[in-house]
């Protein structure tokens, strides 16, 4: 959308607070026309969901956008077509996603779930009064770049590291663990750094991931100004917390733009990730491009410039293996849900075992 089209959108549709735009107008011309009203959804509760409207804050039942994909189902910032009035309301349809966040569950099914819709920015809640777990922000990273939003790493409790030096240290390795992408420190408790991430967030969506104990609840209310999202202690021993937030929420917040607040997740599986995995590990992915084999493991082949870079120096041996460690899973999932790319792993095994079958008889044949 053009700068100028923006300035020609009226700025005092009461949805406007609430991300709607000139092209989500466009979007919604059709079911207008069928007399149905526009809707953000807020929040997504047992089959019922609450819907921000023009006229306000409805009740709206999902009978109706149920389907037994659980990727498909209505979730928290999707932007639903309801009934204009009735007893009970109902969500007819809702638009096309820009974005969504996805990941899979810990079901044996190897089912997907969404988190949330329609997201302009991911921000990853990591606690500075824990270890750094680097891995889990690739992980997290993995599933933002692969969202279609644009992922923010937010390193909250910053008051818990008196020395700056220390805390300098560990910014840069979450800089270095994330190239391209934001990092900034905040303190819910000293209200540091919070102007400045609402600045960041202000023009758009946002949904806050982290695990339980990041203090999201607690960043929540320094975004929104107001004690909304309740908050409860964290357990010294871990620095782990209990599920605060248990359902996804959405809530303008005062400097403009929407958060998503999301429950603390234990899990964080990867659902079809390749592409974000790539844009995690960039500078890996840039030295794979320069292997003498366009099909280059990086495990003993000759000439590999990934191989060739651990030996330098200049990567890491445990960002390599977290590398290798992310595409084995997604490679996992997707496998599951795809019987073509099943057969192209199975082919794959066969032709490794030949191979080594192969050289161990040509061994065999060297030693007699």
């Amino acid at each position: 959308m053009s700068f100028s089209s923006l300035l020609a959108f009226p700025t005092s549709h009461p949805l406007v607070p609430y991300g709607w735009d000139e092209g989500w107008e466009a979007e919604f011309a059709p079911y207008a026309e069928r007399g149905l009203v526009p809707g953000r959804v807020v929040r997504v509760d047992r089959g019922q969901c609450d819907v921000i409207t023009p006229a306000g804050l409805v009740r709206a039942d999902t009978e109706f956008v149920t389907p037994r994909d659980p990727l498909r189902v209505i979730c928290t910032g999707d932007w639903a077509a309801v009934d204009p009035g009735g007893d009970p309301r109902f969500v007819r349809e809702y638009l096309p996603r820009r974005t969504a966040f996805l990941r899979s569950t810990a079901s044996t099914r190897s089912e997907g779930q969404i988190l949330a819709a329609n997201v302009d920015h991911a921000v990853i809640a990591i606690s500075l009064a824990v270890e750094l777990d680097l891995g889990r922000v690739e992980r997290f990273l993995a599933l933002g770049w692969e969202s279609g939003a644009l992922p923010v790493i937010v390193l909250t409790k910053a008051d818990l590291v008196s020395d700056p030096a220390v805390l300098g240290h560990l910014v840069e390795d979450v800089r270095t663990t994330a190239p391209g992408v934001q990092v900034l420190t905040v303190s819910s408790a000293t209200g540091e750094g919070i102007d400045v991430l609402s600045a960041v967030l202000s023009g758009g969506t946002s949904v806050l991931l982290g695990i339980s104990g990041a203090g999201k609840s607690t960043l929540a209310n320094a975004l929104l100004g107001d004690e909304v999202m309740e908050v409860r202690a964290i357990r010294d021993v871990d620095g782990k917390g209990r599920h605060t937030t248990t359902t996804r929420n959405l809530l303008a917040m005062p400097g403009g733009g929407v958060l998503i607040d999301t429950p603390g997740l234990r899990g964080v599986g990867l659902w079809d990730a390749e592409s974000g995995v790539g844009q995690v590990f960039s500078e890996i992915e840039g030295l794979a491009a320069e292997c003498r084999f366009h099909d280059c493991a990086h495990l003993a082949e000759p000439g590999c410039a990934v191989l060739a870079a651990v030996e330098d120096g200049s990567l890491s041996v445990r960002r390599l293996e977290s590398y290798r460690k992310l595409l084995r899973e997604n490679q996992r999932i997707v496998a599951k849900t795809d019987a073509r790319l099943r057969g192209e792993i199975r082919r794959d095994w066969k032709r490794k075992g030949a191979e080594g079958r192969a050289a161990m008889e040509a061994k065999r044949g060297r030693i007699r």
